[in-house]
């Protein structure tokens, strides 16, 4: 059966949109904008669909830059009608996560931000700080906190304060380690707790990053009393002294706040022509519990719509119990009433979102506002620094534009061992982490003994750019996959070795490459004998020696990894019959050889997959026959 043409965008079939908006109810909702390609590229809600839908269309001199090219690609629109405006809210952000419209897009996730993670999906589960959030996990993640230091400070107190588990990995196999005996963890490694018992004391700690502080001191000193009543006065004392370790926390945050019964958040941006840093100040009680900050494209919507967005994206991954009852913004709302009805709905309880005017909320604002101003101060000297830095990067090397995405490769092996190569992505000057890669060089004549960074490096360039040679179509200018620039770590051998395989792929008028080799900071060019005159101290050059050190430190920590890993296996692998898959499950269940060598055939077998049979043939591996036979006859001496 034949397919269907595409269709045609809807601002070039002017009866055809008028048709399609006339289609559209005056109703509650959510709406799609598909382009030609039938892809999603913006979700919007809307208490009229038509009104809103039909405001894009309209010609206004003054629309945002973003809107207008959104526009220009839709080629059909889609709705789903909801019964009030706050399921339209609930329903855009479920879908907006599924679909990720690239014109939805606000948040920058440049892990500028830190979160504070509990891995609730573990049985034990862990607290620590992170920069990188995963949204469908059963995690749960607090933030993005902008003062660090705070939160570290924050999260050693508690690990004073509250027994909790100290590492990721056990210390001792059949024994805990210090921690347990200084009163730091409860010993988990040994399962000395329960997991029930733990995840309660976790609970805990739980509310203070939630803000719930005195209710937290609420519960303790209830359960101090009553230890107290009961005679068990060191269970008393633990308790006094978390109490005391709680209060400490915000002994010196008080902000001065017209009622200190009332929760509430205070929401401020500061913006120029390409940033915006939002700022959101987290007040339970009078007492500033948290800080956190957000970075928005500036283009992305009115000061008013981004503030929006940003408590939308907000309030959808916090607990209920973690909404305040009042919200107080710098600018007035798009959709303020069906935020306000979407949080109490949540809730259980009135939500109001205020724009003050005057008095003490207007100055609680201004102090928002103005922390949001000296975030903006510093991302545009990052900015700037970086922008020098491409403006001088694009001189050195005559390219007509900014290279605003440029990867990196480099070569790690010993002696051809275990050689592998990295790929390391810098977008507008910064480490993009999110799209750094890690290959495994297949080239059967680099083995131990025999290296050949010349032919590593050909294969991972074909690797990269097999796709665009294979065709020809796929779009490379304005592709934010095809870099702008391709720096090789190396000299002339390594450059010329991947023109070659550039020029066989008809990839070489396309792909900007370039070298820099260690010894002198030389930049060299594909067919240029000699290097560019640069000096060391450039920007431009800078930038470059920043994505090479990264390239290195990325290539050199998977090198160690794939190196580590066949060591454990190798031991392993001279146990006849013990499969590739079994050597995984018993290095993840003994954690290291040491501790299998250690091991009872009783307890190998606990692994699972392994039988007596094997587990015994293990434990033989480990302990050859002579040493069994002294173990014997020294128990026989001593009886």
């Amino acid at each position: 059966m034949p397919s269907l043409p595409p269709l045609t965008p809807l601002l070039k079939d002017p009866e055809r949109l008028e048709a399609r908006l006339k289609e559209i109810p005056q109703e509650p909702g959510v709406y799609f904008m598909r382009d030609a390609a039938d892809n999603i590229v913006y979700i919007g809600k809307s208490k009229s669909l038509r009104s809103r839908v039909r405001s894009y269309f309209r010609e206004d001199p003054y629309r945002e830059y973003r809107i207008a090219c959104m526009t220009k690609q839709v080629a059909e629109i889609e709705f789903i009608v909801t019964d009030t405006e706050a399921e339209a809210l609930a329903l855009e952000a479920n879908l907006i996560k599924q679909h990720q419209p690239h014109f939805n897009v606000l948040l920058k996730d440049d892990k500028k931000y830190p979160f504070l993670c509990i891995t609730w999906s573990e049985e034990y589960p862990r607290i620590f700080i992170t920069r990188k959030r995963k949204l469908n996990s059963k995690d749960r993640y607090y933030g993005p906190y902008v003062d660090v230091g705070l939160l570290r400070r924050t999260l050693n107190l508690v690990k004073r304060v509250f027994p909790l588990r100290q590492r990721p990995q056990p210390l001792f196999k059949d024994r805990p380690c210090l921690n347990y005996d200084i009163g730091r963890c409860p010993g988990v490694c040994q399962r000395l707790i329960s997991p029930e018992d733990y995840r309660k004391t976790l609970q805990k700690v739980a509310m203070i990053f939630q803000g719930r502080t005195q209710e937290l001191e609420a519960i303790l000193t209830t359960a101090m009393e009553k230890a107290a009543e009961d005679l068990n006065f060191e269970y008393a004392a633990r308790l006094r002294d978390q109490i005391r370790g709680i209060q400490s926390l915000g002994a010196d945050q008080k902000v001065q706040s017209p009622d200190d019964t009332v929760s509430r958040d205070a929401i401020a941006l500061a913006a120029d022509e390409h940033h915006a840093c939002i700022q959101l100040f987290q007040i339970r009680a009078g007492r500033l519990v948290g800080r956190l900050g957000f970075v928005a494209d500036a283009q992305s919507g009115t000061p008013g719509a981004i503030l929006q967005r940003v408590l939308e994206e907000h309030y959808q991954t916090v607990e209920a119990i973690e909404i305040p009852s009042e919200i107080l913004v710098q600018h007035e709302l798009p959709d303020g009433d069906i935020l306000a009805e979407f949080l109490t709905q949540r809730r259980g309880r009135k939500v109001h979102i205020f724009l003050p005017q005057r008095q003490t909320k207007a100055d609680l604002i201004d102090m928002v506002e103005r922390n949001a101003g000296y975030e903006l101060a510093r991302t545009q000297r990052f900015a700037d620094r970086n922008n020098q830095a491409m403006l001088d990067l694009a001189e050195i090397l005559d390219l007509p534009d900014l290279p605003h995405r440029i990867e990196g490769y480099d070569i790690s092996h010993i002696q051809g061992s275990d050689a592998v190569a990295s790929q390391v992505v810098f977008i507008d000057g910064m480490p993009a982490k999110q799209h750094y890669r890690r290959y495994k060089i297949k080239n059967p004549t680099v083995k131990s003994g025999h290296s050949d960074d010349f032919a590593s490096m050909a294969e991972v360039i074909q690797r990269r750019f097999r796709r665009y040679a294979q065709d020809p179509n796929l779009q490379r200018v304005g592709n934010p996959d095809f870099p702008d620039l391709v720096m090789i770590d190396g000299g002339k051998g390594q450059l010329s070795a991947v023109v070659a395989v550039l020029r066989e792929m008809n990839l070489l008028e396309d792909v900007k490459v370039v070298s820099l080799a260690k010894q002198r900071e030389e930049i060299f060019l594909p067919g240029e004998s000699l290097p560019l005159t640069t000096e060391a101290e450039q920007p431009g050059v800078q930038l470059l020696r920043r994505l090479r050190d990264e390239a290195h430190r990325f290539a050199v920590s998977f090198h160690r990894q794939q190196r580590s890993d066949r060591m454990r296996r190798s031991r392993l692998e001279d146990i006849p019959g013990l499969g590739h898959h079994r050597q995984k499950q018993l290095l993840a269940h003994f954690r290291s050889i040491d501790y299998l060598r250690e091991a009872t055939p009783q307890q190998i077998t606990e692994v699972p997959g392994i039988g007596p049979k094997m587990a015994q043939q293990i434990y033989d591996y480990f302990h050859p026959q002579q040493d069994r036979e002294d173990e014997l006859q020294a128990e026989s001496a001593s009886s």
